[in-house]
């Protein structure tokens, strides 16, 4: 590894080697000469003077590339297709004279670009389901721990740990149906010319437009698409790409604000993330076990949040049937994106497999705060004692300021209960019973019990059969 220039360290220090190998120039240019394989295939199954020779050359060269004799080319022709046009030619004399045979460079480029977003969006909705299960268990075994539930930061209406987890799980299900629906809608560009027109192709087979209209199929399905798209410029039309980064930044989205959630629990003290044994929080603090992972999740989603911007702007900008200034935007964005999501699922995984709660903790802090949300039910229980619902009202009113003045002015413990129990009103109400937490949590274990059930269950069992995802921290 070359430590004088500088390296991406999405490559480097954060996605998987299952990414990072998918966006490599070697897969690239192999796809590339598999498209070429492919395009003269068709092209001589529907009657082109393309011989079994010149075939069977191109698929004996097709995994030999000279990546020096390629740069050399493309120092000469500045083209990076054509470069690797004459690269594949240099060991396939025979068959130079039929490599790219009526195609554009968009045949190979935008056909692999889809061929790997394709592949990396199957991989990414691997890694969502494997983030998913890993949270519903979560959910499953905190499903009735009674927790303080939060609104605008503020202290509201308990609710349970594994019920807050749904919430996190269920924003990672509506992106896995975002990233299902971009992978079921991608098509082929397939073979259509310069333009888009197919003139190239329809003046090779003599005007005969359903030879056109069979190579653009045949060639699809060789790729392992059933559909191409309907029509295109020179390149398929670049709102799909803007489509697909939108699908990711919704990834990054949700990855945040569970990542985000977890940074608040840690610093209440309730729930940390996993820290390993050798593990150091801070260079100067050596007592600190800060929420790094939850921390690089949210910087990495900060930034793949922003590369649907530069793909809407690239679709903007294309002139007619298209301009080359989207090629530098494209190769940085999409690769990147998907380069952003891995890191970040990898991440996340590993959070949701290692999360350590503090129960006494949270009992803790619950039990600070339930008096005043307890208010409502001893109300109620003192009336049904026989109380004056507006005097008992007054009363809970005025002691309620008074002891969130105490917590508040003097950090003293909140003493509403010993406050109300000492006034006649309340002496035949069972107040220490208005203050269990369980009463306070609604539905939410049952809701933990139906989300997993009806939710999540369908979607192990759709993937049940895909490979186990592991979830290695690279730093």
């Amino acid at each position: 590894m070359s430590h004088d220039t500088y390296d991406n360290p999405l490559v480097t220090r954060y996605a998987s080697a299952d990414m990072t190998r998918l966006w490599s120039d070697d897969r690239k240019f192999r796809t590339w000469r598999k498209l070429w394989i492919a395009l003269a295939e068709a092209e001589q199954e529907l009657g082109l003077p393309i011989s079994n020779e010149q075939i069977a050359e191109l698929k004996s060269k097709c995994d030999v590339i000279d990546y020096a004799a390629a740069a050399a080319h493309e120092r000469r022709l500045r083209h990076d297709v054509m470069a690797h046009v004459h690269t594949y030619g240099d060991v396939c004399p025979a068959a130079m004279p039929i490599i790219h045979l009526g195609a554009t460079s968009c045949y190979v480029t935008d056909n692999t670009d889809l061929l790997l977003m394709r592949e990396g969006l199957q991989l990414v909705a691997r890694r969502l389901v494997a983030v998913i299960d890993r949270l519903a268990k979560f959910a499953a075994e905190y499903r009735d721990l009674p927790c303080l539930g939060w609104t605008h930061l503020q202290p509201a209406q308990p609710t349970t740990v594994g019920k807050r987890a749904t919430l996190w799980a269920y924003d990672l299900v509506l992106d896995l149906a975002e990233v299902e629906e971009r992978i079921a809608r991608l098509k082929a560009r397939g073979v259509k010319g310069t333009t888009g027109t197919q003139a190239s192709f329809l003046a090779l087979f003599d005007g005969d437009h359903q030879k056109v209209r069979q190579l653009e199929r045949r060639v699809a399905e060789k790729m392992g698409f059933a559909e191409t798209y309907a029509v295109t410029g020179q390149t398929y039309s670049r709102k799909v790409d803007a489509q697909v980064l939108d699908a990711l930044a919704g990834v990054a989205a949700s990855a945040h604000k569970t990542a985000t959630d977890l940074r608040l629990l840690q610093s209440f003290k309730e729930i940390e993330e996993p820290f390993e044994k050798e593990q150091i929080g801070s260079s100067a603090m050596a007592y600190k076990r800060n929420p790094m992972r939850s921390e690089r999740i949210c910087s990495l989603a900060r930034f793949a949040m922003a590369m649907p911007g530069v793909a809407a702007q690239t679709h903007a900008t294309q002139w007619m049937e298209r301009t080359l200034d989207d090629s530098a935007a494209r190769r940085l964005v999409i690769p990147q994106a998907f380069l952003a999501i891995d890191a970040i699922l990898v991440l996340f995984q590993n959070v949701a497999d290692g999360l350590v709660v503090y129960p006494k903790v949270i009992a803790r802090r619950l039990a600070e705060e339930l008096p005043f949300m307890a208010t409502e039910n001893i109300l109620m229980e003192a009336v049904r004692a026989g109380g004056d619902r507006q005097e008992l009202h007054e009363l809970i009113r005025l002691h309620s300021q008074a002891a969130g003045w105490q917590v508040k002015a003097n950090g003293a413990a909140n003493d509403l209960l010993a406050r109300l129990e000492k006034e006649p009103a309340f002496a035949k109400a069972d107040l220490k019973s208005a203050l269990d937490p369980q009463q306070y949590v609604g539905r939410a274990p049952q809701q933990v019990d139906e989300f997993i059930a009806e939710v999540v269950e369908p979607i192990r069992k759709r993937y049940e059969a895909e490979q186990k995802m592991e979830a290695e921290v690279r730093v």
